[in-house]
């Protein structure tokens, strides 16, 4: 489902998570996060709690925007994310979120997200593709 050309966007630009519930949308930008080896997204709670509230409102649907705004290569990934507060994935987040911000934040957790669905965005005759 996810080639090479969507993991190295995701590798190489910010994130935008989307979520909702009760009617209210909510979108944030994300750096801390990452790509793992089965194609799973990973993302470091820092300041998540309207992302986490909205989440499990929800039954966890999220989705994704990444692009390059220079090509305009991008794409849509619909998914669905479950919190973990303990192990690897969160101890790694933790120690890069305190190194960045000299122990003055941390991170209280990380998503895991399954994506789902994958969709092409650029403007052209592969917009709204799905991969």
């Amino acid at each position: 489902m996810m080639n090479e050309s969507v993991k190295k966007l995701l590798k190489a630009n910010m994130w935008d998570l989307a979520t909702c519930a009760n009617g209210e949308p909510n979108v944030v930008p994300v750096a801390f996060k990452d790509v793992t080896s089965d194609g799973k997204l990973v993302v470091g709670d820092v300041f998540l709690d309207t992302t986490l509230k909205n989440l499990a409102a929800d039954g966890g649907k999220i989705a994704i925007s990444i692009y390059d705004a220079k090509s305009l290569e991008g794409y849509q990934i619909k998914g669905t994310a479950e919190y973990v507060t303990e192990g690897d994935t969160v101890k790694t987040f933790k120690t890069m979120v305190e190194q960045m911000f000299n122990g003055g934040a941390t991170a209280k957790g990380a998503l895991i997200i399954t994506p789902e669905k994958i969709i092409v965005t650029p403007p052209g005759a592969g917009n709204k593709k799905e991969l």
